[in-house]
């Protein structure tokens, strides 16, 4: 079993997610926290995903039997610990010397699932050789940018697999960055030891002299975007499940259906592209009332609380992706903050389904919130 190095301690008072996010904001220099916990135009979206989960009632059963209650959930032919995962997150080593490494190791440790960004300042083979043999890591995934050059794409598809990751998850919902004026604000720029390692070879996209009336975000960049039919192609490159993270649509999941992905991940990219989306809250049962079980669901967006884990469980989920509150775990103490970020929304959950008479996760329903409260979620 992966044990965290303890090279770093805990700052004291962090009883919850929101002091490390506090603890973390002293840590991180102005640009750095713009990027990480900023997002789009006036963030509306943002905000709404944990307002969203916050408006959510769960309704108690009482005097249930709950001797012998676990956490653990079946997912993508795994038995998880339970059903948090870490998301992909870029640049880690702004937050932490060790990067990615320390939240793999942390993860594993902690039985959770890690999906690694494609930019990632960690290279993929690194991370999967620090925790690959651990036999109670949770599931290892990669997640992928479509890249201008599909020979560049293939190359990273090729490498994950070789390097052990078990499933792409394939970002959708950015085919370009969104108006993220906190960052703008903060002249947010990379440093010179940090960097998108996986993306080194990587040629510019060829500049092009634009006609008259012409847009260099559609004429250029948009031209070279992902379509329906590239997740075809990647289907056809390769041997690992395919997930589609940042689908909130119903008709984006129906048509996913008919390619036999494995997944979507209800995601709006933490409020980060574009602004006044859904919630991920209020996207999640219109998704998986679409696809019927037919494929797994995961949802990431403002998730703080265990019970926020247990309402998403309640609404469809098969799992959650953690985002910004690990990365705060990172910046506070290396791999030992990004295991108690772990730690702390575990015993969390396993509070509130203790509280709400739930033995196991596949006890929660949506009976737990009462019909009206899902109807209500805006």
């Amino acid at each position: 079993m992966t044990r965290v190095p303890d090279v770093e301690s805990l700052p004291p008072g962090i009883v919850n997610l929101a002091d490390h996010e506090a603890q973390a904001r002293t840590r991180l220099d102005a640009p750095a926290w713009a990027y990480f916990n900023g997002g789009a135009a006036d963030e509306l979206t943002l905000r709404a995903n944990r307002a969203a989960w916050d408006r959510l009632e769960l309704w108690p059963r009482v005097l249930r039997p709950l001797a012998g209650g676990h956490t653990r959930v079946e997912l993508l032919g795994r038995t998880l610990a339970h059903p948090i995962l870490l998301a992909p997150l870029a640049f880690q080593k702004l937050a932490h010397a060790d990067g990615e490494l320390a939240s793999a190791h942390a993860a594993a440790a902690l039985g959770a699932g890690l999906v690694l960004s494609t930019q990632s300042s960690v290279p993929m083979e690194d991370v999967a050789r620090a925790v690959q043999s651990d036999p109670g890591r949770g599931p290892l995934w990669f997640q992928l940018y479509m890249q201008h050059d599909r020979g560049h794409t293939l190359e990273l598809v090729q490498r994950a697999e070789h390097a052990g990751y078990e499933a792409l998850v394939l970002t959708v919902d950015a085919p370009s960055s969104g108006a993220r004026d906190r960052e703008r604000r903060a002249d947010f720029r990379l440093p010179p030891q940090v960097r998108a390692v996986h993306l080194d070879t990587l040629l510019p996209l060829a500049p092009r002299p634009l006609q008259a009336g012409q847009s260099a975000l559609f004429d250029v960049l948009m031209a070279q975007a992902p379509t329906w039919d590239d997740v075809s192609w990647l289907q056809s490159r390769t041997r690992l499940p395919l997930l589609l993270k940042g689908v909130l649509h119903p008709l984006d999941a129906r048509q996913a259906l008919g390619l036999q992905v494995a997944g979507l991940v209800v995601s709006n990219h933490g409020g980060r592209t574009l602004d006044t989306t859904p919630s991920t809250a209020a996207a999640l049962p219109r998704i998986v009332q679409e696809v019927g079980g037919r494929m797994a669901v995961l949802v990431d967006g403002g998730i703080r609380r265990g019970t926020d884990v247990l309402k998403a469980m309640a609404l469809g989920a098969d799992a959650v992706l953690l985002g910004r509150p690990y990365l705060y775990g990172l910046a506070n103490a290396g791999a030992v903050g990004v295991a108690h970020v772990l730690r702390l929304l575990r015993d969390e959950l396993e509070i509130a389904m203790a509280l709400t008479g739930c033995r196991t996760l596949d006890q929660a329903s949506p009976a737990l919130l009462g019909d009206e409260e899902i109807n209500a979620i805006k």
